[in-house]
Parts: C-alpha cells; sequence; structure tokens
C-alpha cells in the first residue's frame, strides 16, 4: 500500500464540510425570513455539518501542505461524496423526502447540477428546504469550475490543459498558491452573475424568491425550480426565458472566457475555437427545432400558451432556443414537454445529450472541445490517407495539439460510452425497458436532468427503484468529475507503491 497523506486529505475534506454548513446557513436564513416552520431542523444541520467539519481540520491540523495526484483523486471523489451526504441532512430532519435512496439521489443530483428529481409535489416543500436545493446546485457548480480550471489540469485529466493554458491557474505536480487567484476571480464572476440574473429575473415578473433560485440553478448548469412545471410556470412571461437563455448560455460557456471580457480582452473571445463552435451549435440546432416546431407543433396547445401573446413564430423561436441550451448545456429546465412534439424531436434532444457545454463551464456532457477535436482529427486522417509521408498536426486556437492530449480525448470518448452502455444494462437489470434505461443513463452521466420516456420533462424519477437511484448517483458522481477522476479509484494500481 503506498504511503498517502491521509493527514492533508482530511483537512482539506474537513474544510469543504464546514464550507457546507456554512451555506447551510444562508438556507436557515430563508426558513426564517420565509417563516416556514423548519428553522430549527435548518439550523441544527447547519451547525451538524459546521462541527464535523471543523472536529476533521482539528484531526489533521498538524498535515503537510503538499498534495500530490493521487491525494488530489481523493480529495475530489470523497470531498464530493461526503460533501453530498452532509448535504442530505435538512432533508432527512425536516421529513421532506421520506427513503434513504431518494434522499441520495436528490442531493447527489444537486450537487453534480444534474436537477433530476425524485419529488412529485416541489411546491409543497417548505422555503428553506427548496433554497437548500438550489444551494446544492450552486456550491456544485463553483466546485466544477475551479475543478475544471484549476484542479483537473494538475491531474492531467481528459485534455483540460487545452483551455487552461491561459487561465490565471497552475501547472505542476503540486498545488500552487495561484490556485487562490484563480478561485477568487472565478468566484467573484459566479457570484456577479447570479446577483445579476436575480436582479434580472425580479424585474422580468419573478418573485425575488424564485428569482434567486433559478439564478443559482442556471449558473450551476443545474435544473431545480421552484415549480412543479419548472420553466413552463412561467410561459406567460417571456421575458423570463429570453434572460434564463442568456445566463444558460454564459454558464455553458468557459468562464475563463468571462474573466477575459471583464479585462477587456474581448479579442480572445472570439478567437477561442470552441467557443465560436458553440455558438454555431447552438444556432444550428435550435433552426432545426424551430423548422419542426413551426411547421408541425402548436404550442399553444403543448405549453398552455395564449396565441395572442407574441405570436406563434416567436413562442417557437424562444422554446427552440431555450430546450436545445437546457439540454447541451445540461442544465434541464423544462417550458414544454419536448419528447411530445414529434418522434424525431425525442430522437434529437436524446442525442443532444451527449454534447455537453464548453470546458471551463459548469456545463456535464462530453463537452464541445473533444467533440471538435475528434471531429477535427477525423478530417485529418483522410488527409493522412491520401498524403501519408506529410506531417498534418491538430489545431487548437492555432497550436498545435499534441498526440498525447488527442489520445487522452478519444480515450475519454471511449471510456464515456463504454459507461453509458454499461449504465444502461445495469438499468436494464433492474427492469427499465429499452427507452427508459438509456434515457436514465445519458441523463445521469451527462447530468442532463430530464430523460426521455416515462423519466422526461414531463415527469420525474420516483418511479426508479432503490438501487437505480444510487446507480444513477453514481453515474451523475462519475460524469461530474470527468470520469477519470472516479473510475482510476478502482483501479489497483492508484493504490500500490511507485
Amino acid at each position: 500500500m503506498s504511503k498517502f497523506n491521509y493527514k492533508v486529505i482530511l483537512y482539506i475534506i474537513g474544510i469543504l464540510l464546514l464550507f457546507n454548513g456554512g451555506l447551510m446557513l444562508l438556507a436557515t436564513l430563508a426558513s426564517w425570513i420565509m417563516k416556514d416552520g423548519v428553522i430549527y431542523e435548518m439550523t441544527i444541520s447547519a451547525f451538524f455539518v459546521m462541527t464535523l467539519g471543523g472536529f476533521m481540520m482539528l484531526l489533521s491540523r498538524n498535515h503537510e501542505p503538499h498534495i500530490q495526484k493521487r491525494e488530489g483523486y481523493l480529495i475530489v471523489t470523497f470531498g464530493w461524496v461526503l460533501m453530498t451526504v452532509t448535504g442530505m441532512t435538512p432533508f432527512i430532519l425536516t421529513d421532506s423526502i421520506q427513503d434513504m435512496p431518494s434522499v441520495f439521489f436528490e442531493t447527489m443530483s444537486g450537487y453534480t447540477a444534474t436537477g433530476s428529481t425524485i419529488l412529485k409535489d416541489i411546491e409543497s416543500l417548505p422555503a428553506g428546504i427548496l433554497f437548500w436545493r438550489s444551494m446544492t446546485h450552486w456550491i456544485g457548480g463553483m466546485g466544477i469550475i475551479v475543478l475544471a480550471i484549476a484542479i483537473l489540469p494538475l491531474l492531467g485529466i481528459g485534455g483540460m490543459q487545452l483551455f487552461s493554458a491561459e487561465a490565471p491557474g497552475p501547472n505542476g505536480d503540486k498545488l500552487h498558491p495561484r490556485i487562490t487567484d484563480t478561485a477568487k476571480r472565478l468566484w467573484l464572476i459566479y457570484v456577479s452573475y447570479t446577483l445579476a440574473e436575480t436582479l434580472l429575473l425580479s424585474l422580468a415578473g419573478m418573485s425575488f424568491f424564485d428569482a434567486l433560485n433559478h439564478a443559482m440553478s442556471t449558473m450551476a448548469s443545474g435544473g431545480f425550480s421552484t415549480k412543479n412545471a419548472s420553466l413552463a410556470h412561467w410561459n406567460h412571461l417571456p421575458w423570463v426565458h429570453y434572460i434564463i437563455i442568456v445566463f444558460m448560455f454564459l454558464a455553458g460557456s468557459n468562464f475563463v472566457l468571462s474573466y477575459f471580457a471583464f479585462t477587456g480582452k474581448i479579442k480572445k473571445i472570439f478567437q477561442d475555437d470552441e467557443f465560436l463552435t458553440f455558438a454555431k451549435f447552438i444556432f444550428v440546432f435550435s433552426m432545426i427545432v424551430f423548422a419542426v416546431l413551426i411547421t408541425q407543433v402548436d404550442l399553444t396547445k403543448e405549453s398552455f400558451e395564449h396565441p395572442q401573446v407574441w405570436g406563434k413564430v416567436e413562442s417557437s423561436l424562444r422554446h427552440s432556443i431555450f430546450q436545445v441550451l437546457a439540454i447541451v448545456t445540461t442544465t434541464g429546465f423544462v417550458t414544454a414537454d419536448y419528447t411530445a412534439w414529434t418522434p424525431f424531436m425525442t430522437i434529437f434532444f436524446f442525442g443532444l445529450m451527449f454534447l455537453g457545454g464548453s470546458a471551463g463551464s459548469t456545463s456535464g456532457g462530453i463537452k464541445v472541445v473533444r467533440h471538435l477535436l475528434m471531429i477535427k482529427s477525423g478530417f485529418l486522417e483522410f488527409k493522412r490517407a491520401l498524403h501519408p509521408n506529410a506531417i498534418i498536426p491538430s489545431r487548437y486556437n492555432g497550436k498545435v495539439v499534441s498526440k498525447e492530449i488527442i489520445g487522452n480525448i478519444l480515450g475519454f470518448f471511449i471510456l464515456y460510452m463504454i459507461s453509458f452502455i454499461i449504465g444502461s444494462l445495469v438499468f436494464g437489470l433492474m427492469g427499465l425497458d429499452f427507452k427508459n434505461a438509456v434515457g436514465v443513463a445519458a441523463s445521469s452521466l451527462g447530468n442532463v436532468g430530464p430523460a426521455i420516456g416515462n423519466f422526461g420533462p414531463a415527469s420525474n424519477f420516483s418511479e426508479l427503484p432503490a438501487l437505480g437511484k444510487y446507480w444513477s448517483s453514481f453515474l451523475m458522481l462519475m460524469g461530474r468529475l470527468e470520469l477519470f477522476t472516479v473510475l482510476i479509484l478502482f483501479t489497483p494500481f492508484f493504490w500500490k507503491k511507485n
């Protein structure tokens, strides 16, 4: 057995739990303001988690400050799991969710910003619990940003070195003090976007409470809503949809580009290959959906809108852009049941679940940069077939991409598809039919939220068997942490001495 620096692992996870409990106090504040009757349970939950985190830090206060790669994997994976386990406390103490598999599923769905829910009547929950659900998204979303920009390149995960090359992050085998600077800047952008969206949604007609909850869900690319009908509840307020469209796009873009925008480096945004491809994908896919809606679907019946409000063209265009962004960025908000539009639309949106947003965003999925480089590499193979002696390298943002990174990306894609197939097979063993099994597997692994079939936008995940909820939660975690981070812990060589 290799010697791990367990004290530093314990210490950092303790910090995470202290942070978790501290933000739980904000949910307690929401409970007090809204007078929902569960302030005592929320307060006990917050202090329990903070005490546990403080105790872990106290036990490991004499730790060595250096973190090697293997400690990094353990911190990221076990940190996420323990945040989820402790994050279950408010649901348990308030008796908001009855059975343990459902509590674990709902909480993991929150922290991984998946947005799948087992709740049948969301609006009956206490305000403090609704706020905490959204807060789990918000915590997980920012965690993903810091993970993607600062930690994964350090661990050499999934070709993430590509987009982080110009980020104010670290390199090398040990955590670098500049990670602190990175995290501060990203937190500032993340918080600013959340506050801006809250203000705009309030002005558009949402209550402040609903606006804040949906802003947290949007920026995390999560999908939890305070309403049973999700964003369809506000179909009579088109500006609510337009505001969320803008912020879904921002949350699905690399946050480093937002940093460039705020520092006046606008040119860098429009020179970024991934951003341009992401924008083109959204435009093209939205136009495909729009063409189907305008010719084959009556949205005035589908989403209960009044035809005289904006007209069929505006409504079709808005729902097209909204639902494409919601699935591609893995936010998972719903304005209508897209699986009821046409059979083609069901298959189309199922395919979009495998795309994902930009690397360095809060989105889940495979990520646009990986698709872009795989497509480029595929076309280059045609050239190499015609010119076998020529040296034709892949390029990204004008720079040559090493064969090692291309191999890493191809390896990730293969592993992702194998995980999807195995995930579907396991759901099949649990009794789910083909459509439901592949839908839940794709949604869970891609952190999308709504699936297809019985688990589509018009339904929820309450009918999943108990084991299915745990399996789905594992797929959510694996997908959110870029596969390698979790799966490497199951390899024997990870635990052996070098």
